[in-house]
């Protein structure tokens, strides 16, 4: 399994728009193929920070998304509300808690 993990920083005021926009196309992202879970958290501290988990088969499913059209319309929605660049971590899933 391999993990992709996103942090972003949003304009404070553009924050309603992303999550109802995140909203409407999750779960097109997680029917996209190879994909196992998608999962939005947003940080305790600091309100404009979220974070994306998604899981995914293997990495080539991650980069048949990304180069899909559904990534790149989301990412070019998305990218707008930015207020810092976001950071992007993959790694790879060692041991399960659940």
């Amino acid at each position: 399994m391999f993990v992709r993990i996103v942090k972003m920083s949003f304009q404070p005021e553009k924050i309603e728009t992303f999550l109802a926009n995140f909203d409407q196309k999750k779960e097109y992202i997680r029917k996209s193929p190879g994909c196992r879970l998608l999962e939005l958290y947003r940080d305790k501290t600091n309100p404009n920070i979220f974070f994306t988990y998604s899981y995914w088969n293997e990495e080539q499913d991650l980069e048949n998304y990304r180069n899909s059209e559904l990534f790149k319309s989301i990412w070019a929605e998305t990218k707008v509300f930015f207020n810092d660049k976001p950071l992007a971590w993959s790694v790879d899933k060692v041991v399960s808690l659940t």
